[in-house]
């Protein structure tokens, strides 16, 4: 929703650029508007537009590529889950109660990363209600430190549970590291100031489209159709932002199939 509304903002002030430059020309008079002028115009508008199409195909790269790696750090994350959990599994039914706050946390971060899907249904979790979409929440983190210490306490009465021990402990690691890493994906590779920069560079590109088209209705709906392409990049570029939200958003198949693994 946020991602939809910047896009409006953002075609607002390009068309709002655009018909102040239209209303500039036909306040200015003629000798502001001989051919050399123009050319220098065009010239000027040259350089903000090829400058202006470089920033943005790099910031759409850097948001995309910081998008691909939450959606990676997000799989590896369910994966690591349901391995350490296979490796409880093995270990025996005295691990029960570690397993299920295992399924405890799994359910509680499907709930409040996806808090617009239904809910998990047949395990009890964490009162998600005021929890943030992305970064850590205590709650969270408390449970899922309690399992951690509770897979240290462990204690094997032979060499296989040992090495199923070990086995575990080394898992749980990776899926703290894997946590962090999802957690730390919430920083966007671009800063707000960033865009509002770019956004009044482009309004003085627009501003200039608007000194020099003609008064025609062609040339309206030509530099319409730039205004629309334009602010469908904006749109991309914030909604890739918004991980898990939008039209782009992360799936949570891949952590309901860990929680749907833990079940079985």
């Amino acid at each position: 929703m946020a991602e939809t509304l910047a896009a409006f903002i953002f075609c607002a002030l390009m068309s709002g650029s655009a018909i102040f430059g239209i209303k500039l020309r036909g306040w200015l008079s003629e000798e502001h508007l001989s051919e050399h002028t123009l050319e220098a115009i065009r010239l000027v508008t040259s350089l903000l537009v090829t400058f202006a199409a470089l920033v943005l195909s790099l910031q759409l790269s850097s948001v995309k590529g910081a998008f691909d790696k939450a959606y990676r750090d997000r799989n590896a994350d369910a994966a690591g889950l349901a391995q350490l959990d296979e490796c409880l599994r093995s270990y025996g039914a005295e691990v029960g109660p570690i397993r299920l706050d295992l399924r405890s946390y799994t359910a509680g971060v499907i709930a409040s990363t996806w808090p617009g899907e239904p809910k998990p249904a047949g395990v009890s979790y964490p009162d998600t209600t005021a929890m943030a979409r992305e970064g850590a929440d205590p709650s969270l983190g408390a449970l899922i430190l309690r399992i951690g210490r509770a897979i240290n306490g462990l204690a094997p009465a032979d060499t296989f549970h040992a090495n199923l021990a070990a086995e575990c402990r080394a898992l749980y690691q990776r899926v703290q590291e894997r946590r962090w890493a999802v957690i730390e994906d919430v920083r966007g590779p671009v800063s707000p100031l960033f865009t509002s920069v770019m956004t009044f560079w482009l309004m003085l590109v627009f501003l200039s489209f608007g000194l020099q088209i003609p008064r025609r209705r062609l040339a309206a709906i030509v530099l319409a159709i730039g205004i629309v392409s334009i602010s469908t990049v904006m749109f991309v570029i914030a909604d890739l932002e918004t991980h898990y939200g939008g039209l782009f958003g992360i799936s949570s198949a891949s952590m309901r199939d860990a929680l749907a693994s833990m079940s079985r």
